[in-house]
């Protein structure tokens, strides 16, 4: 930021320092309301000082205003400048300080005041204006709602939000936001959870959904049990972790910092050498060059190339519901060369359906379902799930099990009413299972290849060492995931690979499906890792995007991870570098373009710092510039950069208007 900004919030000082969050913002509102009443009376005084010397001849009476609007305007910059040096720091401050000061000192107030009007108004426009660029994240904040209705044995009474704890009730009306993270255990609605995945259309939600704080309830009215309030609600940490994104640094910004102790040592010498050869050959104009060149030289539009164009691109990538955890990572994104796909959760809904069950002579499908949903059910996998489902929506009583043990990637081993139950996959169980009939194992291996299960997951069940039958399950593919990979291979990224640990069929079904090329099936947690080390030894830089709870190994191997469908998952967001709150894979592709433009602007900002810089100081020297021009300019080029960054906070508009469109159409006919 520039010296004025730094003047008002002296806690941010530095030569790169991403514009501040908007609880310090708040911190320093105080000051810079004073410092916004000196600067009025400031500029007051210098107009008085300007009609002054119109309107009489002696030069005492415009210098008197003139001189007092030096010291009120010059005096918050200065002392910038002072504790910059108090603290070991030769920052920019100090070179508007000199030219302020060198002003007065000359006796030229007017010039000293009006350089110190502009540099002011300089660094109040662009520290508004690089928070304006903070204004999604602003209303994310601003969605936390203040107060609910919380249900008491008595009715309803009216409490802050803040004052929920876990296992209030509150009731929810049409119009509403929803106060905190709960599940709903009265009423059906449909909620507007746009706030939080970037989903434009609306979500139906009936007893037992989960809903989210800072979400709108829409229709019907809802009593919801609260899980999680205050800051640990998915809003309060998704703003904290937006928040903590906007502190951390990129390598261009990081590299502006290691430079940027030489840099006012060397602007200094230029000046000296410039004043130098002014004195002997123009003394009238020396010292006004050397001013105007100080002031050209604090490099306000460098300063905020980098944190606004950064701020404006977290913020666009909030508003569609992904959540960049690092500007690090969000300036990767656009070497990613390879992405590795998880299938289950990921390409497909990961809501599997048991569409076949297939019992050996002597067993019912009803005892099949409930001998496997009862050994599954302490899973969460996709599949222990969609077994479960089946069962209960079968009516069918589920035993506990004494002993439960889940093998990654393989199945599930339990006793279940003092019977050894193991449910998995047909080639885990041919070596697990000691004393398995030949029969048994020549079907177990006949299902990986056998016609009747093309296309299916197959569950094999397995029971006191005796196959009893198996069961077949079906995903569905995302409808966008076809148009999402022909878009990422449009952006140059061509090695996409589907890995899973279903059968070959299955995979191979996908990919067709999804346009993919290559696939690797049956893959263990461990082969995942292993694929995506091939792949980076090979030179790629890769992305993994699974739905971080199964694929956590291969998420932390990978250049970036992305986590699908994070909203309400702690382990998805916590293990990925970038979680998407919603499941639509087009905003992998919407991620790329956005960090390649985020780079792009980056670029345009430090060009027109630099050329500023670098023509103005010479224009300045050669004495074609005055002090007060050089302020205007000063203002000109940090406002360029700032509206040029602005541009980032509506990327993803034409995404969100095409889904809008899709949306639409269903209620149109």
């Amino acid at each position: 930021m520039s010296a004025t900004t730094l003047a008002a919030a002296p806690e941010n000082q530095g030569t790169a320092a991403v514009p501040a969050p908007l609880a310090a913002d708040a911190a320093v509102s105080g000051a810079l309301r004073l410092q916004i009443a000196a600067t009025l009376v400031g500029a007051t005084l210098l107009v008085c000082s300007l009609v002054a010397q119109v309107l009489w001849s002696k030069d005492f009476y415009p210098a008197v205003p003139a001189a007092l609007a030096a010291v009120l305007l010059g005096t918050p910059l200065v002392g910038a400048a002072l504790r910059d040096l108090v603290c070991g720091r030769t920052g920019m401050n100090a070179l508007v300080a000199l030219a302020v000061a060198g002003a007065a000192a000359t006796g030229n107030y007017q010039e000293s005041a009006a350089v110190s009007l502009f540099m002011i108004v300089s660094g109040l426009i662009e520290k508004r204006t690089a928070i304006g660029a903070q204004a999604s994240i602003e209303s994310l904040i601003k969605l936390a709602p203040t107060k609910a209705q919380r249900l008491t044995s008595t009715g309803e009474e009216a409490v802050e939000a803040k004052e929920l704890r876990a296992g209030d009730r509150v009731r929810v009306r049409p119009g509403d936001n929803i106060p905190a993270d709960g599940r709903i255990v009265a009423g059906s609605s449909t909620v507007n959870q746009a706030s939080i995945t970037g989903e434009s259309i609306p979500a139906d939600r009936a007893v037992g959904d989960d809903v989210f704080g800072g979400t709108i309830n829409l229709t019907g009215v809802l009593d919801v049990e609260v899980t999680k309030a205050g800051g640990d609600t998915l809003l309060g940490r998704v703003k904290d972790l937006i928040l903590e994104a906007e502190r951390t640094k990129t390598p261009i910004m990081r590299l502006v910092d290691q430079y940027a102790v030489w840099y006012t040592p060397t602007v200094l010498m230029l000046v000296g050498v410039v004043l130098f050869f002014a004195l002997r050959t123009d003394p009238d104009t020396a010292f006004s060059r050397a001013i105007a060149m100080l002031v050209v030289a604090c490099p306000s539009a460098l300063i905020l190339a980098t944190p606004t164009a950064m701020v404006a691109s977290l913020s666009a990538a909030a508003r569609l519901g992904v959540l960049v955890k690092s500007v690090v990572t969000l300036e990767a994104a656009r070497n990613i060369t390879a992405i590795v796909f998880d299938k289950t959760g990921t390409l497909t809904t990961g809501v599997l359906t048991v569409t076949k069950l297939m019992p050996m002579p002597g067993i019912a499908g009803a005892e099949l379902l409930g001998v496997a949903a009862a050994a599954e059910q302490d899973s969460r996998h996709p599949v222990a799930r969609a077994v479960t489902e089946m069962a209960r929506r079968a009516k069918i009583a589920l035993d506990r099990p004494d002993a439960f043990e889940e093998v990654a990637g393989r199945g599930v081993a339990a006793t279940v009413g003092g019977r050894r139950v193991m449910v998995g996959r047909a080639s885990w169980l041919v070596d697990a299972v000691d004393g398995l009939p030949a029969e048994d194992a020549a079907m177990l291996a006949g299902l990986q290849t056998a016609d009747e299960t093309e296309g299916m997951s197959v569950l094999a069940v397995v029971r006191d060492d005796r196959l009893i039958g198996w069961i077949g399950l079906e995903d569905n593919a995302r409808p966008e995931a076809a148009e999402a990979v022909d878009s990422l291979r449009r952006l140059g990224i061509d090695r996409l690979v589907i890995l899973t640990g279903d059968r070959r069929s299955v995979a191979r079904k996908i990919a067709d499906q999804m346009h993919f090329t290559e696939y690797k099936a049956e893959v263990l947690p461990h082969e995942k890792l292993e694929m995506v080390d091939e792949l980076k030894a090979r030179g790629h830089r890769v992305a993994v995007i699974g739905d971080g709870v199964n694929d956590a190994p291969a998420l932390a191997a990978g250049d970036i991870s992305i986590a699908m469908g994070a909203a309400g998952s702690d382990v998805a967001i916590n293990s990925a570098s970038i979680a998407l709150l919603n499941s639509n894979l087009n905003r992998i592709p919407f991620l790329v373009e956005l960090s390649r433009r985020t780079i792009s602007v980056i670029r345009q900002n430090m060009i027109v710092g630099v050329v500023f810089i670098v023509a103005f100081l010479a224009l300045a020297g050669a004495g074609y510039v005055s002090p007060v021009a050089a302020a205007a300019l000063h203002i000109a080029s940090g406002l360029i950069v700032v509206f040029n960054s602005a541009r980032l906070v509506r990327c993803g508009e034409d995404l969100e208007q095409a889904e809008a469109a899709r949306a639409a159409g269903p209620a149109a006919n």
